[in-house]
């Protein structure tokens, strides 16, 4: 992915320092599952990343550092069945592995193949 990395933003704001404004977004971090992308997708593989202490591995960025908003697409697993109250809402909170999907438009195809 020409290395870059993957993160979900939880929030976006700002603050002053010295009269100048700081726009800024709290993330969390996703890490690549393996070196490749998946064999039978074509698409790579991230999930949420944590601490050691198993807290989420959070931090705080420039909005100028977020080159492109991406579409993450859940990894589902063949056992058990997705309830019916789940929403778009929920699914990044639900699921452990995720496709980054590189079809979503022009841009996104470049940056992640």
């Amino acid at each position: 992915m020409c290395g870059l990395d993957i993160a979900r933003v939880l929030t976006f704001f700002s603050f002053v320092h010295e009269g100048k404004q700081y726009p800024c977004a709290l993330i969390h971090w996703f890490s690549r599952v393996g070196n490749d992308p998946d064999e039978d997708m074509g698409l790579w593989v991230v999930k949420p990343d944590s601490n050691h202490d198993g807290n989420p591995n959070l931090a705080i960025i420039h909005v100028d550092t977020i080159c492109h908003a991406g579409r993450l697409i859940p990894v589902y697993q063949s056992t058990g069945y997705i309830r019916r109250s789940l929403t778009m809402h929920d699914i990044l909170d639900v699921f452990q592995e995720f496709y980054v999907n590189k079809f979503v438009d022009y841009h996104a195809f470049q940056i992640a193949s």
